[in-house]
């Protein structure tokens, strides 16, 4: 007599569940993830110009003008500049009163005038904005200190808002060239 071995049934892994583990996993891991949404330039936009009123007019001296082209040189005035020299040479524009007849009137009249060209790579764009912006900020720690002895991050609201008065930042993005 012959006995017949019997033969297992393969064991199988219950895969009733394997669809709910899945889905939970991927809710816990779009719940915790961060996606960073910071990306940009925070500028508040002036209201629109009114149509029936003619802009004011600025004196050429009393605008800086600032163009980056696209391969990312500089021109301050017509006259290359390198990234490190912007800060200094806004400084010394705005912060002039009128002691230069080339240079600004008062930091009241003062103009930065930033143009780009269209293919002006977004890094060194960005550069020079901070650079402009990092001089009003000396200019205005430089006042805070004389005039209130703090920086001018420190101050109150009414404090900053008269040395604001002091340096009104004036920046004038133009609109870049038409490219190719």
């Amino acid at each position: 007599m012959l006995l017949k071995k019997k033969e297992r049934e393969a064991a199988e892994i219950p895969s009733s569940s394997l669809a709910d583990i899945a889905f939970l996993l991927l809710i816990f891991f779009l719940v915790t993830t961060t996606i960073d949404v910071d990306t940009g330039i925070g500028l508040v936009l002036p209201p629109p110009p009114d149509p029936t009123v003619p802009p004011p007019p600025i004196k050429e001296k009393n605008m800086l003008k600032l163009l980056v082209n696209s391969q990312g040189l500089i021109l301050v005035n017509e006259k290359p500049a390198a990234l490190a020299e912007v800060k200094e040479l806004v400084i010394g524009f705005i912060d002039n009163k009128g002691t230069d007849p080339t240079l600004s009137d008062s930091p009241d009249k003062a103009i930065i005038s930033l143009k780009t060209d269209k293919q002006t790579p977004y890094r060194i764009y960005i550069d020079v904005l901070d650079e402009v912006k990092g001089a009003y900020a000396d200019l205005r720690d430089k006042a805070s200190m004389a005039r209130f002895g703090v920086k001018f991050d420190k101050l109150g609201e009414g404090p900053q808002k008269e040395v604001k008065e002091m340096y009104p930042q004036k920046i004038s993005e133009a609109e870049p060239d038409k490219g190719n």
